[in-house]
């Protein structure tokens, strides 16, 4: 398919122990909340020694940029794949789709990471803060080539859109009736491309 998505910006970690630390925050700070995670527990999780992690790490807030950064380089490469794997933009479109709505059926389902981690860090110029909003353009940004690729008549305006119906779809799924939320954000992705394929 001609349309391209930007590759990860960040390198998984090549010492073993380094990435088992970021692995172990990863199932971490989802689960259970970013502040809610000592270095302590990270360090007994991750079965490796205080020197060891602070040797990588030096400090959580480095394993929480790498966290976020691991994220976002997962929803990439998963992006990516969909993407190859589609002959069109609304099938891409359609695999972007039924990707979210497996993620909000998915056993151990929390909502979304980047919404999740933004919640527990409320100054903007937050470095977290400042990493979800760089995911988050990036993901409008992807979203927005799609509706342009099929001639919509505000590409713009139906990538945003898009991401909002997936974040409320994520929100909702968790917090609601995930039922209901993956209906609701399978109406709106149907209705961008009726507007684009029209």
């Amino acid at each position: 398919m001609p349309i391209q998505i930007d590759p990860p910006l960040t390198e998984l970690p090549e010492a073993p122990a380094k990435l088992r630390i970021l692995l172990t925050a990863d199932e971490l700070f989802y689960d259970e909340g970013i502040r809610s995670v000592g270095v302590d527990r990270l360090i007994a999780a991750s079965n490796v020694t205080k020197a060891t992690f602070y040797k990588h790490y030096g400090s959580k807030d480095r394993v929480i940029a790498a966290y976020i950064g691991y994220r976002h380089r997962t929803i990439a490469e998963a992006f990516a794949r969909l993407v190859d794997a589609s002959t069109t933009p609304v099938e891409a479109l359609h695999a972007v789709r039924d990707a979210v709505l497996a993620e909000i059926a998915s056993p151990g389902f929390r909502g979304c990471p980047f919404i999740n981690a933004a919640a527990e860090f409320s100054d903007p110029a937050h470095p977290v803060r400042l990493a979800v909003r760089e995911h988050r353009e990036w993901y409008a940004t992807m979203l927005e080539r799609f509706p342009r690729a099929l001639g919509h008549p505000l590409p713009g305006e139906a990538a945003d859109e898009l991401v909002l119906a997936r974040d409320g779809a994520m929100s909702g799924g968790y917090a609601g009736d995930p039922i209901a939320a993956s209906t609701a954000l399978t109406r709106v992705f149907d209705r961008v491309i009726a507007e684009a394929t029209a």
